[in-house]
């Protein structure tokens, strides 16, 4: 998940540098200056083998890798989130199928249970489905991992099957459960808190 981001994709609005801001979190592109802190996180084993595309142990190496994977997307679609300006984990949307943009999102252990990772996936979403001609977003969870389903749930997502896919943590493959959620559902939920888009 978010280890590197492709082709670009139609945008409704010109891309430029900017946060994103909801009551309790701070999301923004990450930089070299956050590769310490992404390393630390994610190298815990309890996050890496819930991610796809995230090796262990992660390395800082791996974390500049990924930052600078970042450094030409002109999307803007791969947050840092910080909460007191404390580095708490990754939210974005990864578009290496175009037409099904993917949601992702992880967060360090002791983040987790607080809400966080709801409140950043419905910033990112919002931001989504207002910037970008889509006309809906996927995204998965293993099927061991009840707390990611809640959030995909929580944030609208209807389930839609299960697959397989290969986790680089596990050096296998694992059932994963797959969701979606349409521009018509979000559009009937996106009520559900305030988060505010601010160019940097």
């Amino acid at each position: 998940m978010l280890q590197d981001v492709p082709t670009p994709t139609p945008t409704l609005h010109e891309a430029r540098p900017f946060v994103l801001e909801t009551e309790r979190l701070l999301l923004r592109r990450p930089t070299l200056a956050d590769v310490k802190a992404i390393a630390h996180l994610a190298n815990d084993l309890r996050v890496s083998i819930n991610l796809r595309r995230v090796p262990h142990p992660y390395a800082q190496e791996h974390a500049v890798e990924f930052v600078r994977s970042l450094a030409d997307e002109i999307r803007n679609t791969v947050f840092l989130i910080e909460c007191d300006r404390a580095a708490v984990g990754v939210v974005g949307v990864d578009w290496r199928e175009p037409k099904a943009p993917e949601l992702g999102y992880w967060l360090g252990v002791e983040y987790w249970g607080q809400g966080f990772g709801t409140e950043a996936a419905r910033a990112v979403i919002d931001f989504t489905f207002e910037e970008f001609d889509i006309e809906h977003l996927v995204s998965g969870a293993r099927v061991t991992n009840p707390s990611s389903r809640n959030i995909l749930e929580k944030c609208g997502f209807q389930w839609s099957g299960v697959e397989l896919h290969r986790f680089e943590a596990l050096g296998s493959s694992t059932p994963v459960d797959r969701f979606r959620l349409s521009r018509g559902v979000w559009s009937s939920l996106k009520n559900w808190g305030s988060s505010t888009k601010r160019e940097r």
